[in-house]
């Protein structure tokens, strides 16, 4: 996947806000394993699937010390909605004006973000970067890439 941000690559440092509008920067978690993951859109088939999965997850990736920030080109309130809905437990960052997708190369041709999802290394690097057409398949693929690396 030569068009992903390559492992071993500094991670685009990013700030955006949260679901509740509080300001969030990849930065904020240093010294901590980054799960990122981009997705299409709130509340969609494959979205909530893909979200739902990392939601189950959550208690495995806290157990490895990760944190996973999803990420969609919708805004804050969407976001909410998103998060309450499923009761997600971890944060979901607007990015309406796709600079942080633009800048992981995530951003689709139909100027939604791509199903990619980055696992971002303690030290800030990416340690791995991938995409799969099945959504709920993305949170066990970060499990055992995290699971792998330590």
């Amino acid at each position: 996947m030569s068009d992903l941000l390559e492992p071993g690559t500094q991670a685009p440092d990013f700030g955006g806000t949260n679901q509740d509008g509080l300001p969030i920067r990849l930065g904020d978690f240093r010294g901590k394993a980054v799960v990122l993951y981009f997705y299409p859109e709130d509340d969609t088939l494959g979205c909530t699937r893909e979200s739902c999965a990392f939601r189950d997850d959550s208690d495995a990736f806290r157990e490895k010390g990760a944190v996973v920030l999803g990420i969609s080109v919708q805004g804050e309130s969407s976001h909410r909605a998103f998060r309450d809905k499923y009761h997600l437990p971890f944060d979901l960052v607007a990015d309406p004006d796709k600079r942080i997708t633009r800048a992981y190369n995530a951003l689709g041709p139909l100027g939604l973000a791509k199903r990619v999802t980055y696992i971002i290394g303690p030290d800030g690097k990416i340690a791995a970067a991938y995409r799969t057409l099945d959504p709920k398949s993305h949170s066990r693929e970060a499990l055992r890439i995290l699971t792998g690396a330590g």
